[in-house]
């Protein structure tokens, strides 16, 4: 299957020279039962927990670069989606908010009362709907590459084409599911976006699959809204410049939110 094999070249690119075994670690890695699945999350350091979510097909494995980079200031929850990686289900649909709940429903059983969120592409998508669902659970939040909904509006034509012919040559039962995700959902009302109470940063790369004025779109209706355009990037931009993602990421996580403009600048 194509797109997963692209997911599991980037991955591997990102862990291949760390020691560190992310994603298969068993001093680290623990299982929860959440919602009739074993739930399998990794963590790392100690602090402010800080959340990370993968993308479609992905796993702990390729948060190599962000573990060990927001490990030694931060309590990191690394986590595999229900039908990812090693938590261990037997769903037949998915579905983004089925998944959020999963991770709400973690956090509850770890007693952590609120954490930093980020997530790439389908984890950036659960990031909206964990700030719009569950708002005490998200201090501040950040999505690279989310969209509200499968259609042109919001991914480019030649994406959706590609995933809908790749979709129908898919023939095992993981592979459908994971699929439909990306064919089929999510469906997030723009009105949404406005019960966000949390700082939110809106991230995609200059050569992303989603359509810029989509991003535009997310960031003017979320209240404490930032948007953060990666130059030189793809639809994979946190892997392809880790360095300076994490230190983007990390600087939105540390400072307060400000909401001023060039023009009081000027006129204050």
């Amino acid at each position: 299957m194509r797109i997963l094999w692209i997911v599991l070249v980037i991955t591997c690119s990102s862990v291949c020279f760390s020691q560190t075994p992310y994603g298969n670690n068993p001093e680290a890695g623990k299982y929860a039962s959440i919602n009739g699945i074993k739930m399998y999350y990794e963590i790392y350091g100690t602090g402010m927990p800080v959340v990370l979510l993968h993308g479609n097909g992905g796993s702990i494995v390729g948060h190599s670069k962000r573990i060990e980079y927001f490990s030694k200031n931060y309590k990191v929850i690394a986590i595999d989606s229900r039908g990812h990686g090693k938590s261990i289900d037997t769903t037949s649909v998915l579905t983004y908010e089925m998944m959020a709940k999963d991770i709400h429903d973690l956090l509850d059983k770890l007693k952590i009362d609120s954490a930093m969120i980020w997530g790439q592409s389908d984890g950036a998508i659960l990031a909206l709907l964990l700030a719009i669902h569950y708002p005490e659970k998200v201090r501040k939040a950040a999505g690279y590459a989310a969209n509200l909904r499968p259609d042109t509006t919001a991914v480019i034509p030649e994406i959706i084409d590609w995933a809908g012919t790749l979709n129908k040559k898919v023939t095992a039962t993981k592979d459908k599911q994971l699929f439909r995700l990306v064919t089929e959902q999510p469906h997030i009302p723009v009105s949404d976006l406005t019960k966000i109470r949390a700082p939110f940063m809106v991230m995609m790369g200059d050569r992303d699959l989603i359509q810029f004025s989509h991003s535009v779109e997310i960031y003017k209706n979320i209240p404490k809204g930032f948007l953060f355009v990666m130059p030189g990037s793809t639809h994979f931009g946190v892997y392809e410049h880790p360095e300076w993602f994490n230190m983007i990421l990390g600087d939105f996580f540390r400072n307060p939110f400000s909401t001023t403009t060039t023009l009081e600048k000027f006129t204050h």
